[in-house]
């Protein structure tokens, strides 16, 4: 008898979450549809501009989020880094630092590189409004104005 209950509770689970899925699926088809239409009104107008424009040569940009930071948060922690710094840093220097506040000894080389892209896009596009670089050194050295 037990059993025959287990089975009746699992059946009824699994019958709601298979109505769920299939109303995120329709949901989603909606969105990709209204998403679709307004790429066609873009390329219209993009058409109106430039009748010559070629359209294909647009190429589709997917966003990979970043595992460790959240987004627009990087150059805050960077800023803190540079604030208990005694002496300017390198952009490596400051991954390495976040790396390490975050618990990760040694990252992948691809991990790397990926947080060093968002440090340094963050520090130059910050540079004179509130970071700086030091001296004519390469690499850079960063500093808080």
């Amino acid at each position: 008898m037990k059993a025959e209950i287990c089975t009746k509770q699992a059946r009824f689970t699994l019958e709601r979450l298979h109505a769920e899925l299939g109303g995120k699926i329709l949901e989603n088809k909606k969105e990709a549809q209204r998403l679709a239409a307004d790429m066609k009104h873009v390329e219209a107008v993009l058409k109106m501009l430039d009748p010559s424009y070629s359209i294909r040569s647009i190429a589709v940009r997917r966003r990979k989020p970043n595992p460790y930071f959240k987004r627009g948060t990087i150059f805050r922690s960077v800023l803190e880094i540079l604030r208990d710094a005694p002496e300017p840093m390198t952009t490596s220097e400051i991954t390495s630092r976040l790396f390490a506040l975050k618990g990760v000894a040694q990252p992948s080389r691809e991990d790397f590189r990926n947080l060093f892209g968002g440090v340094h896009a963050s520090l130059r596009n910050n540079e004179e409004k509130s970071v700086r670089a030091v001296g004519d050194e390469h690499p850079a050295k960063w500093s808080v104005i």
